[in-house]
């Protein structure tokens, strides 16, 4: 029984359990100050009927030392009796005013006997009811006892008791109706909560950009439900952060897959070509054959370079424990000047200036990685400018950096394109053809590989030059 009524405690709403906390916790206040308060009433009210006897019995002794009993006939209902008791016992005097049975009169006398103080005592006569008794010593070896009912007392602790109970039942129902409702209205913003949180797991958020527009509002509730509401926005905020990102990202990977294999399908498709040459035509003339198997070599390496750089991303990507990085000592001023002469033998049509701040600029790097990132630049500023546009690479050095500045004069990056112009896959221009506007992937490659080795990439320049700046730690790793 016990455990069904907890089960069923445990299953009502907060606010209801609260009030109910509440009520028992008044009940426990009101029976507690209930009790104290008939305890007092009964002791205030037995102090003055016992004061009361005495001023009877000072009275009464005075008759009783005169006549031997008392003749003054006592309050209604009041008895009064006159003890002997030099000879060890109590021997009532006659005539004396005392209840059919005078045994607790009697041993009250017995006891006064050996006190030298007067006492006093509350018995229960039989078939009278509740009496409070007081003894004092007329002379010695005579004792007065006197019985008072206490009916009246008892009436009054008992119309107290009532009012108690009917005043703390009202105010104990209204605790609980009213506190019930107050503390539903303080325990709205909480119920707010809550059903925005209902709001938001019904939402879909399979969607890729899926956005939760719920928030939780209010200036209800106090202090800590304001706390609790800024923290519940704040979460929301956060997951809206999240699933942006993750959007940001499934939308970022199906480009690139579908860019990955658009790029992989047309040297595929030319393998394929020509591998159907070979087997109709190709055997007849030489020649034709020595060109096409040329043709099938550049495909092939072509494919290799793609898979090659997109291998390096993902591993870049992934932080590999064993980092696809060899570090050592290198001159950056001297892979600079190896770059600038494979570009002038490589793009002759595009004169190429370099400026060296130092003669020698010692790091540790991976000099065949960061060989790949100026290549990569120096290609970019050739295959994007037309022939004439004169580049530019520029090496200084600072305290803690490193800084090495490709600049070209050619037309420049549009502004909607500086953002994206590092993701993969992504051309400025998209209608260039492959052969010339390459994959995609060298600044991708490019930024990956600077940023593995602890540096920066960025792009700057004004309208007609494009500036990119390779930024490198001074400090050895």
């Amino acid at each position: 029984m016990i455990r069904r009524w907890w089960r069923a405690y445990r299953g009502l709403r907060l606010g209801t359990r609260l009030a109910l906390g509440l009520g028992v916790l008044s009940l426990v206040v009101f029976a507690v100050v209930g009790t104290a308060l008939t305890a007092y009433m009964r002791d205030y009210l037995e102090r003055q009927l016992a004061d009361q006897m005495k001023l009877v019995q000072v009275v009464q002794s005075k008759d009783a030392a005169e006549h031997g009993t008392v003749r003054r006939k006592p309050y209604y209902g009041w008895y009064t009796a006159v003890y002997d008791v030099s000879g060890g016992t109590a021997d009532l005097r006659t005539p004396a005013e005392v209840p059919a049975d005078s045994r607790a009169l009697t041993a009250l006398a017995q006891t006064m006997a050996r006190s030298d103080e007067d006492l006093t005592r509350t018995v229960r006569i039989d078939g009278h009811g509740p009496y409070l008794l007081r003894a004092c010593e007329v002379e010695p070896g005579v004792v007065l006892v006197s019985a008072a009912p206490m009916g009246d007392v008892e009436d009054t602790v008992e119309q107290l008791i009532t009012v108690q109970v009917v005043a703390f039942g009202l105010a104990l129902l209204a605790l609980v109706v009213f506190g019930r409702r107050m503390l539903r209205r303080g325990l709205k913003p909480l119920s707010d909560m809550a059903s925005t949180a209902h709001g938001i797991a019904s939402h879909d958020l399979s969607e890729s950009a899926a956005r939760l527009p719920l928030r939780v509002g209010g200036r209800d509730g106090g202090r800590e439900v304001a706390e609790l509401r800024t923290a519940f926005n704040t979460m929301l905020e956060h997951i809206d952060d999240s699933l942006a990102v993750r959007a940001e990202a499934e939308q970022r990977l199906r480009r690139f897959v579908a860019d990955a294999s658009h790029e992989l399908r047309t040297p595929l498709m030319s393998v394929r070509g020509y591998a159907d040459l070979f087997q109709y035509a190709a055997a007849n003339e030489p020649g034709e054959r020595e060109r096409h198997l040329a043709r099938l070599r550049a495909e092939a390496a072509r494919m290799g370079v793609l898979l090659d750089d997109l291998l390096l991303l993902a591993r870049l990507d992934t932080a590999e424990v064993e980092a696809p990085l060899r570090w050592e000592e290198a001159d950056l001023t001297e892979l600079v000047r190896q770059a600038a002469d494979a570009f002038r033998a490589g793009h002759p049509e595009h004169p190429l200036t370099v400026t060296a701040g130092p003669a020698v600029v010692k790091l540790r790097m991976d000099p065949q990685r960061i060989r790949q990132v100026l290549d990569n630049l120096l290609t970019n500023a050739a295959v994007h400018t037309p022939a004439g546009t004169k580049v530019s690479v520029t090496v200084s050095a600072a305290d803690d950096r490193v800084t090495v500045a490709v600049a070209d004069t050619g037309p420049g990056v549009p502004a909607a394109d500086r953002e994206r112009i590092f993701d993969r896959f992504y051309r400025v221009d998209k209608a260039r053809s492959r052969d010339r506007g390459g994959s995609g992937l060298g600044l991708s490659v490019a930024g990956s590989l600077v940023r593995a080795h602890g540096g920066t990439i960025s792009l700057g320049g004004e309208p007609g030059t494009t500036v990119f700046t390779v930024a490198l730690p001074a400090a050895a790793r």
